[in-house]
């Protein structure tokens, strides 16, 4: 049979031919049918799957933005630039930390203790104001600004005398702020000087040419180059930044002998060689006046046992946000400052 005869079943086959196979047309059925079952539970699977992730990545979410919310309104603003002004009732002696690297953008950056100085000034109860040091020293630039705001705010309020007390270390830039307090107090074993700059650097030249690598600059500019440390050092651009560092010793020499005037015993060669004492050899040369702490200094030289911080403290968020980058911000800030004159 070649044409389609609406009492068969299929084309050429006779419903005799068909019915003899019935069975192998199910069983084929069968098992197309358990297949297509198993593809749409695969699927649903996943759909059910990516319906869960949803529901939990909208849960994660939610959460941690009603975290955040609840930090905001625990601690303010994350903006800010942090607790400068604390409240304070009675009389009471003001405190500020110099704590770390002396440098921009840190917590001891002359901003934030600038900043923390004045406000410790003009609190009308303070009845005078402590500089706890605890820091190895850092810019000059940064130095000077404290030291130059702390002489202002001794003429604004002369009844107000500054006390700069070196806990750890207060050396180099440093103890050029603590220079400007009316007097300088230590521990016997704190370490205390350094009155001296550097600067420095690495030179790769060998390593260079044992890689088989070649600098290639372009400079307009004789000294465009200076001291390029895969370059060879140049004679005359290392005279150079000698000079450039003596001239920065010379003016820390300068306020040094500013601050301190007679109590130095100038006469000691060592005194501005770069060298760090303890604190009991630092008064013998005329660098601290005494031994004491804070608190005694409150209770027995300013007179108001009660101690206020006004020290700069950075708001959560500032914290949370130079954590995550300090490791990156630290290694790019000591590169800057190694190139330039430091007080360390």
């Amino acid at each position: 049979m070649s044409e389609w005869d609406s009492e068969n079943a299929e084309w050429g086959v006779t419903r005799e031919e068909s019915a003899q196979r019935p069975e192998g047309r199910t069983q084929e059925a069968r098992e197309d049918s358990k297949e297509w079952r198993l593809i749409q539970k695969t699927m649903m699977s996943m759909q059910a799957e990516q319906r869960r992730s949803r529901r939990w990545g909208i849960l994660f979410k939610t959460l941690g933005l009603l975290y955040l919310f609840a930090l905001l309104f625990t601690f303010g603003s994350p903006f800010g630039s942090g607790d400068l002004t604390p409240g304070a009732g009675g009389p009471h002696t003001a405190l500020v930390d110099v704590e770390g690297a002396i440098v921009q953008g840190q917590d001891a950056s002359a901003d934030n203790l600038v900043t923390a100085l004045e406000n410790a000034f003009s609190a009308e109860q303070s009845k005078g104001v402590i500089l706890r040091i605890n820091s190895p020293g850092g810019s000059p630039v940064q130095a000077d600004y404290v030291y130059q705001a702390i002489n202002r705010l001794r003429d604004e309020y002369p009844d107000k005398k500054v006390h700069a007390v070196i806990s750890d270390i207060g050396a180099s830039g440093a103890y050029y702020i603590a220079a400007a307090a009316d007097r300088i107090h230590a521990n016997p074993s704190s370490l205390v000087g350094s009155i001296g700059v550097r600067g420095g650097g690495f030179g790769f030249t060998g390593v260079m040419e044992k890689l088989g690598i070649e600098r290639r600059l372009y400079t307009a500019g004789e000294n465009k180059a200076f001291l390029d440390p895969f370059l060879p050092e140049d004679p005359e651009q290392v005279a150079f930044w000698e000079s450039v560092l003596d001239r920065t010793h010379d003016q820390f020499i300068e306020r040094v002998r500013e601050g301190r005037g007679d109590k130095l015993k100038e006469s000691e060669a060592e005194l501005f060689s770069g060298l760090i004492w303890t604190g009991q050899r630092a008064r013998e040369l005329g660098l601290v006046d005494s031994f004491n702490s804070p608190g005694q200094v409150a209770r027995n030289v300013v007179g108001a046992e009660e101690i206020v911080d006004y020290s700069y403290e950075p708001s959560p968020f500032q914290r949370i946000m130079r954590d995550l980058g300090s490791s990156v911000g630290q290694g790019v800030t000591e590169t800057l400052i190694n190139r330039g004159p430091v007080l360390r």
